[in-house]
């Protein structure tokens, strides 16, 4: 959202807070609803949950399932909740199959069965073949909404048929050529089909070279293969190839931001589905889970400082320098923490170069060790007049910045074969181990230096 456009938003939050808090709910009825979706759930999620349930009621009927589409799944959620079956029924008719899909798999069993059971055979086939699939799945992103047409047929054929239709399904600009089986045989994109002779055949305007995607394949890999391909759309296929539905951009610009939503708080070990202002104790109950490991590690921090408690007591200067050697290393581990996260998300990282980049964090952070242990020395050198403190403290930055590079690259890749987020727990692990060994190694030098 543009500078500009996110003004607009915030005048529009403003004048409706201000119609609701002088009673002219007409007036806020009358400006939320001459708003499109999109911006009328981006104004529920920028309210306190009490401002949020009082708009969600003065939103149109008619609008309602627009706007759940477009809300965060907390607030969907919390919105869901509140509504009976029978509106939930009426909410989801003329949604779209992936849209109608988000929405059920949030509903108890007993209400998403019933809500199956009130579509027409059509429809419900096509809901239970995407709820077939994991959400974090192609076949769970897909779309049914496809149109489909035979390779022995005259593209004249063809844009007759288009005209009959009411209107094509939203960013549709291929349709996917398949034979008798619904097996998928290649693309024939809008553009050819109304620039080739009308003469020809799908068969001789047709791409055979397109590869569809797999149903099973991830949301991340989805999203890799469109912004590689600078693709539009693209057919989804199962392991017999046969055409499923397919994938829109508007779909895989939601798993971008998802993913990024994840990867950026995750390393502050927060939730993403969590709404700005979700209810205050729900919140607290979440981030404490948390912050009890970050204690833990704390905790195993100041057991190695205890260690050398009687060096300390000795060396007053040990304690005045000693967190700088601690914030040094993980600093520089979280930038390569951040890097190779980057990386895995992006699919750029795998077995085959993995050695390659944890040697090259290596030997950049023994590049970086020698010139920041080399001016941090002379920094303390001078400040305290000591030479002994100044190697000692050279020589523990120097180390510690190794093990930063070495355990920010390599972390990442360890919790991703053993299936752990390397978001969600690498910050956690890489703080725990640069102040464990930050703290040891230059305690346990100065008192080989002193003691």
């Amino acid at each position: 959202m543009s500078l500009s456009d996110n003004k607009k938003v915030q005048t529009r939050i403003h004048e409706i807070n201000k119609a609701l808090s002088s009673g002219t709910f007409i007036e806020a009825r009358q400006m939320l609803n001459s708003i499109p979706p999109e911006e009328i759930a981006h104004l529920c999620e920028s309210q306190p949950p009490a401002t949020r349930n009082l708009l969600w009621q003065l939103i149109d009927e008619n609008l309602q399932a627009d706007v759940l589409n477009d809300l965060s799944e907390d607030i969907r959620s919390e919105f869901m909740n509140s509504l009976g079956t029978e509106q939930l029924i009426q909410i989801s008719d003329g949604l779209e199959t992936d849209d109608l899909v988000d929405i059920l798999q949030q509903l108890p069993k007993t209400i998403s069965s019933r809500l199956l059971n009130s579509m027409d055979e059509q429809d419900r086939h096509r809901v239970e073949r995407v709820l077939d699939y994991p959400d974090d799945t192609a076949g769970g992103l897909m779309n049914t909404d496809t149109i489909t047409v035979r390779p022995d047929i005259s593209l004249d054929v063809v844009l007759r048929y288009l005209r009959r239709l009411k209107e094509l399904p939203d960013t549709t600009d291929n349709l996917w050529v398949v034979n008798r089986n619904d097996t998928f045989i290649g693309v024939l994109p809008l553009g050819k089909l109304l620039t080739s002779d009308p003469t020809m055949t799908v068969r001789e305007a047709m791409d055979t070279e397109f590869e569809p995607i797999l149903a099973s394949s991830s949301d991340t890999d989805v999203a890799n293969r469109f912004e590689r391909q600078d693709l539009v759309s693209a057919p989804v296929c199962n392991e017999n190839g046969t055409l499923l539905g397919r994938i829109t951009i508007d779909d895989v610009v939601d798993v971008i931001r998802e993913e990024a939503d994840h990867s950026l708080l995750s390393m502050a070990a927060l939730d993403e589905d969590e709404s700005t202002f979700a209810p205050i104790l729900k919140t607290s109950r979440k981030r404490s889970v948390w912050l009890g490991v970050y204690l833990l590690t704390a905790f195993l921090a100041s057991f190695v400082i205890d260690q050398f408690s009687a060096t300390l007591s000795e060396i007053i200067a040990l304690a005045v320098l000693m967190p700088i050697v601690a914030s040094m290393g993980g600093t520089a581990g979280n930038q390569t923490l951040a890097i190779v996260i980057r990386g895995l998300a992006l699919g750029q990282i795998g077995k085959a170069n993995a050695r390659h980049l944890v040697s090259r964090e290596l030997r950049i952070a023994a590049i970086n060790s020698l010139v920041w242990a080399s001016i941090i020395g002379l920094i303390t050198e001078l400040w305290f007049r000591d030479l002994r403190i100044a190697y000692v403290i050279a020589s523990a930055m120097a180390i510690n910045f190794l093990v930063a590079g070495f355990a920010g690259s390599s972390l990442p890749l360890l919790m991703k074969r053993l299936n752990i987020d390397p978001a969600l727990s690498g910050s956690v692990l890489l703080v725990a181990t640069t102040d464990v060994v930050g703290y040891f190694v230059f305690l346990g030098l100065a008192s080989l230096f002193f003691m």
